[in-house]
């Protein structure tokens, strides 16, 4: 964490920055210091890849097939327990590579005696251009066209599956109907803003030029209260450091609205905590911690998603599950099973190898199964059924990952 101290540069200044996803945008002088999540303007995702071996951060989904496997298993139990609708949108909040769909869409086909009535399209929401061709080259073999006729999908194309797939800027170009949201490592991604409880109130920490070393950035800490300080500090917070996402308020406020609207449900999966963490903001490049406020742009900056955030911006709208362990979900998922299937077909030492590795990575408790957390948001029915006096009730069925797995 940053430590600040009284300085002539605002109220306080950062005697220290820690390591933070991507360095912090440029504070010209004449404009003086600006918020954090000037940290992730500078266009780091529109401009690279970042996501694999090559780049910055490794995912879930790159790890093992087995992680979008069971995203894939959710999908189809939440849609068989909410009645087997006509129409599934598979909607995915910044895809990467496109991996995790590709999975997801395997199932599918592997599935295809079950949801042969239902029509399957996939929408993705994906502003980098680059990131876009990598994911058209991946669920299409790059057969994809430029869609002008319609403004709101910028390019479609059809999966390798045979299923349609649309790509969108924005979640509100998506068209309403019952859809599926699945957003993983997408929040952590988004702008923060970053607050100190002082003696004088709140105050929100800010990026600004270092007057002593000038090609260097520091934190300081605003002199009064900042428009962000005044709408975005909970009244009842009680931490001393706090960091908000309003972005991130937004998008889930969006998603609640559609599913209480049109149905179905949203899946997210990111590092995070239910409100209890205060300091979270860092960066990686090549797979290593990196000063945020070093090289602006060069690197991939990242926040925990504070889901005690999420939990109060969907506002009451849908009903809210988690946030679990990854390691608790994935268990819950029945990853061991599939584990145990997978290593009895395979016939060679290395493959057997790179599936406990590949396991011990999702679930290992000092790896990927406790930084990571899974959150959804669903109809307020798929969890408490209306009460009808002329019927009785029958017991709902468990929502999947969130619930132990049971073997009859």
């Amino acid at each position: 964490a940053a430590r600040l101290r009284s300085g002539a540069g605002g109220e306080a200044e950062a005697a220290g920055a820690g390591p933070g996803r991507g360095g912090c945008a440029s504070a010209p002088a004449h404009r003086g210091p600006g918020p954090c999540a000037a940290c992730f303007s500078q266009g780091y995702y529109t401009r690279r890849g970042g996501v694999g071996d090559s780049g910055d951060f490794i995912t879930s989904p790159e790890i093992s097939q087995v992680f979008g496997e069971l995203i894939g298993i959710w999908y189809i139990s939440e849609w068989m327990a909410m009645g087997k609708p006509n129409t599934l949108q598979l909607v995915e909040l910044g895809p990467g590579r496109g991996t995790l769909t590709e999975d997801i869409l395997r199932v599918f086909k592997q599935l295809a005696s079950v949801l042969s009535k239902c029509d399957v399209s996939v929408h993705l929401v994906e502003v980098s251009p680059k990131l876009s061709e990598i994911q058209a080259v991946m669920l299409t073999g790059g057969k994809v066209q430029p869609n002008p006729e319609d403004e709101s999908a910028y390019m479609k194309g059809i999966s390798k599956t045979g299923i349609p797939i649309f790509w969108y800027r924005d979640i509100q170009d998506v068209p309403p109907g019952y859809s599926f949201y699945l957003a993983h490592e997408f929040f952590d991604a988004l702008p923060i803003h970053k607050f100190q409880r002082t003696e004088k109130g709140w105050r929100e920490v800010l990026v600004d030029i270092d007057p002593e070393v000038p090609d260097q950035l520091r934190f300081v800490l605003s002199p009064s209260r900042t428009p962000a300080t005044q709408n975005f500090i909970q009244p009842e917070e009680t931490r001393d450091h706090v960091e908000v996402c309003p972005e991130a308020g937004v998008i889930v406020q969006r998603l609640a609205s559609r599913i209480e609207k049109d149905g179905g449900a949203a899946l997210v999966a990111d590092y995070g905590h239910d409100g209890t963490k205060t300091d979270t903001f860092r960066g990686f490049r090549n797979h290593k911690l990196h000063d945020v406020l070093s090289a602006p742009g060069t690197a991939d900056l990242t926040a925990d998603v504070d889901f005690s955030y999420l939990r109060k911006m969907a506002q009451g709208k849908t009903a809210t599950l988690g946030p679990i362990k990854q390691r608790e979900f994935l268990k819950n998922m029945g990853i061991d099973l599939r584990l145990q299937v997978l290593l009895q077909n395979s016939g060679d030492t290395a493959t057997r190898e790179q599936l406990l590795h590949s396991y011990d990575m999702l679930m290992n408790p000092k790896k990927m199964g406790d930084c990571f957390n899974f959150f959804a948001l669903l109809p307020h029915h798929r969890l408490v059924r209306p009460d009808k006096k002329d019927k009785p009730n029958s017991p709902l069925p468990p929502v999947a990952g969130f619930n132990e797995l049971l073997l009859k």
